[in-house]
């Protein structure tokens, strides 16, 4: 085996206990072990003695968000390995900085350890942008709840009558009421033509506006002007977003036409598995890392349970949203796959077998720079010729005399 130095280190907040010893030691590893302080002055001091030491690569534990400045100051000079702090956990009441660190040594030249998918310093910043944005858009509706809430409790009752609180007639009913306008009559004149609710409607929920005080409306005018700020945050992130992937603009296109997908979960996708899925060697691995596949505890040869494991929680979400909406699209391939598994799996089985499919396209798409083709019984006439033998079968099954007639017009 090669001579070379490994370095371990535990990482926490203020301080890093770090060890160094020999990969191809024969026999009990000996460390050299020092305490690092954390800043970026420390930082600088930790790389000149790994450089003095010879030490080529260096292995540190994911701890919170501690190990992020740790790695970005060590990356450009050293090989680098983040091990999940589970498969470095030891015995209970043992628990030691540099027993830890040199823990962490060993497993890893054993090859014991579960070790992290960290991206290049580009595809962080690019997930920085789309994780931000969408911590924008939770505020934003947790917002959105706690303003319907407010209107409540100073008897204004206008959400049983606007389907969407902050569309266009909202906003405006919302903003006379804040710059205090009283009559229920001139406010509900502002509400748009194509709204449903009736102006008597709109009055009768709006008749508490004469009696609100100074101080509510006010409150009012507060939610409204956080609720601008957040819009006008998420869309500097989502044109900063587009801006960053301006040279992968073909991926994010081709991603883009998979249906349930769009420009936005094109980019949150990208950022999180990279523009050509280039980390993952299949779709079966890349589908188990997001952890949206059934997995496997076995035991004896039985498996006691396929719950999917834990994976990136961010492209979860995005490909449960997608699947929801690609389920709705008449005729495709994927209303065809969930209507064949809620029937006998339930909804959420068949939307999450949904999801899966959706992630192994995008993994297709992105590592062999391909495009979507719709396969569904809409485009594919052997598919609507097997989906109408089987609905005959059916049919026949349950008494009923049927014939297919072809159809002399166009479908």
């Amino acid at each position: 085996m090669e001579d070379y130095k490994v370095a371990g280190i535990d990482v926490h907040k203020r301080m890093l206990a770090v060890v160094i010893t020999n990969a191809a030691a024969v026999g009990e590893f000996r460390f050299e072990q020092r305490k690092f302080g954390a800043a970026e002055t420390d930082l600088e001091e930790l790389k000149q003695w790994f450089t003095s030491q010879g030490v080529r690569e260096v292995v540190m534990e994911s701890t919170a968000q501690y190990w992020k400045p740790v790695w970005q100051s060590l990356e450009d000079d050293f090989e680098l390995h983040l091990a999940q702090a589970q498969s470095n956990k030891g015995p209970k009441g043992r628990k030691r900085d540099f027993t830890d660190a040199q823990r962490l040594v060993r497993r890893y030249i054993a090859g014991e350890l579960i070790l992290s998918f960290v991206p290049d310093g580009e595809q962080r910043m690019w997930r920085t942008l789309t994780r931000t944005r969408k911590q924008l858009i939770r505020d934003r509706v947790q917002l959105q709840n706690q303003l319907e809430g407010y209107l409540e409790q100073i008897r204004i009752k206008l959400s049983g009558h606007v389907s969407d609180l902050l569309g266009l007639s909202g906003r405006r009913m919302l903003a006379a009421l804040a710059e205090g306008e009283a009559d229920a009559g001139r406010i509900a004149d502002l509400a748009a033509k194509g709204l449903k609710a009736t102006r008597e409607d709109l009055v009768r929920a709006l008749a508490a506006a004469r009696s609100l005080s100074a101080m509510e409306r006010n409150i009012l005018r507060l939610y409204l002007e956080r609720l601008e700020l957040l819009e006008r945050q998420i869309e500097t992130l989502e044109r900063a977003t587009a801006e960053a992937l301006r040279e992968h603009e073909d991926a994010v296109c081709r991603l883009a036409e998979v249906p349930g997908l769009g420009a936005e979960s094109a980019h949150q996708i990208i950022a999180e598995v990279g523009p050509k899925a280039a980390s993952f060697s299949s779709a079966a691995q890349m589908a188990s890392w997001v952890g949206c596949c059934p997995g496997r505890e076995e035991s004896a040869g039985i498996s006691a349970s396929d719950a999917s494991p834990k994976g990136n929680r961010y492209v979860r979400e995005v490909l449960v949203q997608a699947a929801n909406a690609a389920v709705k699209a008449k005729g495709s391939v994927f209303e065809v796959l969930y209507r064949r598994l809620a029937a006998r799996r339930g909804h959420f089985k068949a939307l999450w077998a949904v999801a899966h499919r959706i992630c192994r396209i995008a993994w297709k798409i992105l590592r062999e720079g391909v495009h979507y083709e719709e396969r569904g019984v809409r485009t594919n006439p052997q598919a609507a010729r097997k989906r109408a033998n089987r609905l005959v079968l059916t049919l026949r099954r349950l008494g009923y005399k049927v014939e297919i007639t072809p159809m002399t017009g166009p479908a």
